[in-house]
């Protein structure tokens, strides 16, 4: 798909999810309740967010480590610049721009860094989907008779990808402790390109298995799954914090079903996870937890805003620092997509 068709189709999708977001919503209303949000209540929302960002820098020096140290500096500024940068960019560009801007400071090879990045986006699908099974099963057992529909959409979709989360698992295990066997797959993948772009592609896909050395350490594994827990518990608290400075009241573990249903609207590919993030949370707020539609979207509103405005700020500092523009951007993400293609 060329390049502004894809902005425009993911314009198109953007201004459809809003559209539904705000389709029965109160305007006024929804403005009152954004200003009567408890401010010192919305202050430690931003705290447990730039302090997600450490655990996050911390869970990935430990993946890292089987293929060297990476200082504790260089992981956090990459890993908030990533996260600011998908914030502005489509397609999720800060996913690859954080382990291009790791892999320059530190030396390693950015595909191998890569890699690391899947680990943790399986890590976070079987740390949010643990925790969405203990809710379920410990916690509130009669939720179901709230809306029982999207309660069993809810169980329906979180066994579909608890098996997927089982199956990626079990792959990234085979590929790392057989790098070889994916490097005859890609190269039979690829065997119709040129030479010279198949040893390209195949010299990457060994360098990914590589990077999924983490995998082959239980120790290291189980460490990086311990911090999983640990941040995704303070996304959580954050979650019901400010749910509450605005209006929204959930029992502190009802946070756990909320995160499992905003994975899901963050999933949705539009700049910023805008609409898909807020219609998610007004789904479950009002499916579940009984708030009107006008302090659900509301919250939904702020509580976007209270993890986007301070990583784009704060993002914004760091990428002065490192010589980046918000304009160049686009082209350092490209350059991160094919920054191999050179390798001879």
């Amino acid at each position: 798909m060329p390049p502004w068709l894809r902005t425009v189709a993911l314009l198109a999708l953007t201004v459809a999810l809003v559209g539904v977001f705000l389709r029965n919503a109160d305007l006024h209303a929804v403005w009152g309740v954004m200003r009567t949000a408890h401010p010192g209540l919305i202050a430690v929302g931003v705290a447990c967010v730039m302090l997600s960002y450490v655990l996050r820098a911390i869970r990935w020096q430990v993946m890292l480590a089987p293929l060297g140290h990476a200082r504790f500096s260089v992981a956090l500024r990459a890993t908030v610049i990533g996260f600011a940068a998908s914030f502005i960019l489509p397609a999720r560009a800060g996913e690859l721009l954080r382990p291009w801007l790791l892999a320059r400071r530190e030396g390693f090879d950015a595909s191998a860094v890569f890699a690391t990045i899947v680990i943790e986006r399986m890590l976070d699908l079987v740390t949010v989907l643990t925790l969405l099974a203990l809710f379920l099963l410990a916690f509130d057992p009669g939720l179901s008779s709230m809306d029982p529909a999207v309660f069993a959409a809810v169980r329906a979709g979180g066994l579909m990808a608890a098996v997927a989360a089982v199956a990626g698992v079990g792959l990234l295990f085979v590929f790392a402790s057989r790098p070889a066997l994916l490097a005859r797959g890609v190269g039979v993948a690829t065997g119709w390109l040129p030479a010279r772009f198949r040893a390209t592609v195949t010299a990457m896909a060994v360098a990914f298995a590589h990077g999924l050395a983490v995998v082959r350490y239980p120790s290291h594994l189980a460490r990086a799954l311990a911090w999983s827990f640990v941040l995704w518990l303070l996304i959580a608290a954050q979650t019901w914090i400010v749910s509450a400075a605005v209006g929204v009241h959930m029992p502190p573990s009802g946070s756990l079903l909320l995160i499992a249903l905003l994975i899901v609207g963050v999933a949705v590919p539009t700049p910023g996870a805008v609409g898909g993030f807020h219609e998610a949370y007004r789904i479950g707020a009002t499916s579940f937890f009984g708030a009107d539609n006008d302090h659900a979207v509301g919250a939904a509103i702020v509580l976007h805003a209270v993890g986007f405005l301070p990583t784009l700020v704060v993002g914004a500092v760091l990428m002065a620092q490192e010589g980046l523009s918000v304009s160049g951007l686009g082209e350092v993400a490209r350059q991160a997509r094919h920054n191999e293609e050179d390798r001879p």
